[in-house]
């Protein structure tokens, strides 16, 4: 698979590391870098990772005519005004995709933005990512044996959907397939509500009037746990937002579960919390020797 001309809109960590692990992989030949911070496209252009770039205010639409495929790597809720300038613009065998964290709302945007154009687009997510975000954070093996998930509709065309698998093969990832109501459901559980807890613990703490005291005694078991809470909060409203149904019903989950636990908190009651932790344990350990502890997904 090579791809001859990449445009990548919103070359910042996700994107411009495609674009750094396509070009080390030697499967694409010229990268266009669209965004809106001129200071983060200067960084991908020095690390290599595109070859022009431009902003959003400026004349990028005219590099989509000639584009073999367009990705599509901006916060979700900028995707619904993205998508239909690209629609315009965009050539007529062009191959559109992103990497938007939530699917169901990414799908309804590219169907009410791209019309006849839809069948082109090719719905993923790469389950991989940092705490740090922007081009300066970007690596070529960001996707080395990570997931990405594509959730493509039965009127997405096959081929698409095949340059597209091979695009994120090309850069290391494993490539998996899943509808978009069962992704948006699992990653609700897995990402986005880890998310939501690391960010309102330490919100929490640090809104404390002895928060300095506090943190100064934090250590690792704290530092691990609220490490991505440290992520972009505009990406992670978009995702709350975009995935909320979902989220309200994992956070119901959890809230039950923590009112158990202060159940037996009150009643004193150390056997039930030892065979919680202990299930708890198994099951960590369980999933740990499973794959890689190195990145995040969102």
């Amino acid at each position: 698979m090579q791809i001859d001309k990449l445009v990548v809109v919103g070359a910042g960590l996700i994107g411009a590391s495609c674009a750094l692990a396509l070009r080390a992989a030697g499967a694409v030949r010229d990268v266009v870098g669209v965004g809106r911070s001129a200071a983060n496209l200067a960084a991908a252009r020095a690390s290599g990772a595109v070859d022009r770039a431009f902003t959003q205010d400026a004349a990028w639409t005219g590099e989509l005519a000639a584009a073999d495929v367009v990705l599509v790597a901006a916060p979700v809720g900028q995707y619904a005004s993205l998508l239909a300038t690209i629609a315009a613009h965009a050539g007529a065998q062009t191959i559109v995709t992103d990497a938007g964290s939530t699917k169901q709302d990414v799908v309804a945007a590219a169907r009410a933005a791209m019309g006849g154009r839809f069948a082109r687009f090719v719905p993923g997510h790469p389950i991989a990512g940092s705490d740090r975000s922007g081009a300066a954070a970007a690596s070529a093996t960001l996707f080395a044996d990570r997931s990405v998930i594509l959730t493509p509709l039965p009127e997405t065309d096959g081929a698409a959907v095949a340059c597209v698998q091979q695009m994120w093969e090309r850069c290391g990832a494993r490539v998996g397939r899943m509808t978009p109501a069962d992704h948006d459901r699992t990653f609700a559980a897995v990402s986005h509500l880890p998310h939501l807890l690391a960010f309102a613990l330490v919100a929490e703490l640090a809104a404390r009037p002895d928060a300095p005291a506090l943190l100064a005694q934090a250590g690792s078991g704290f530092r691990d746990f609220t490490r991505i809470a440290a992520s972009s909060p505009e990406m992670w409203r978009d995702i709350a937002l975009a995935n909320g149904a979902a989220l309200r019903t994992e956070l119901d989950r959890y809230r039950a579960a923590l009112a158990a636990i202060d159940a037996q908190l009150a009643a004193g009651d150390g056997a039930a919390l030892e065979a919680l932790f202990a299930r708890a344990a198994a099951a960590r350990r369980g999933w740990g020797a499973t794959l890689p502890e190195t990145g995040d997904g969102a």
